[in-house]
């Protein structure tokens, strides 16, 4: 494929993601501002993510096709339609270009105030200062999620040892030292429940 077929497939392909963003949202150009990624999942958990641009439909036309988290959100759950509302809404407010590494900044701040779980991953701006957002979203990562399986086990475990079981060295293990190791360490894990209640 030519170098032209591949700027033409790749105009097609902008001018199909910008019509399909206008049919969420029909007041939406190429003026600077700030855009709005906004959605509601089926448990009624907000999200949203909110971006600068210079062109904000063709930002938006381009994170259709890119690999950034956002990215992938939106294809994964597609636009908000009749039959998808789930999808993310889009919205937007005009500012000039000065403006926007402050507006960013003040509407990433404000939505985390709301209670959306934000998708942005810095907390906005270009220039230097740029912060991580975690002041606004503490990141969890695989080790959180074992930890706090963890804990919850534990205290599980805890409740019904409590309520119904008697824990104790069987008879023939009564005086070995790995069986009381063992114990040991099966009531440590139990605690670890009961320190989380």
């Amino acid at each position: 494929m030519s170098n032209y077929q591949n700027i033409a497939k790749t105009k097609a392909i902008e001018k199909q993601n910008k019509n399909r963003l206008l049919a969420v949202n029909p007041k939406l150009d190429d003026k600077s501002g700030i855009y709005f990624l906004t959605r509601v999942d089926e448990n009624q958990i907000k999200y949203a993510y909110i971006g600068q641009a210079k062109h904000i439909l063709t930002r938006l036309a381009q994170h259709l096709v890119g690999y950034q988290h956002i990215d992938l959100s939106l294809k994964k759950h597609g636009l908000y339609i009749d039959d998808n509302r789930y999808g993310w809404n889009v919205g937007f407010l005009h500012f000039p270009l000065a403006q926007l590494d402050e507006k960013e900044k003040y509407y990433i701040k404000m939505y985390a105030q709301h209670g959306y779980q934000l998708r942005n991953k810095t907390a906005g701006g270009q220039g230097d200062g740029k912060s991580q957002i975690d002041e606004y979203r503490p990141h969890k990562g695989y080790r959180d999620g074992l930890k706090q399986g963890r804990k919850n086990l534990a205290r599980e475990l805890s409740h019904i040892a409590e309520k119904h079981l008697k824990i104790e060295i069987r008879e023939d293990k009564a005086g070995n030292k790995v069986s009381q190791k063992q114990y040991q360490k099966f009531m440590e894990l139990l605690k670890v429940g009961e320190d989380n209640q």
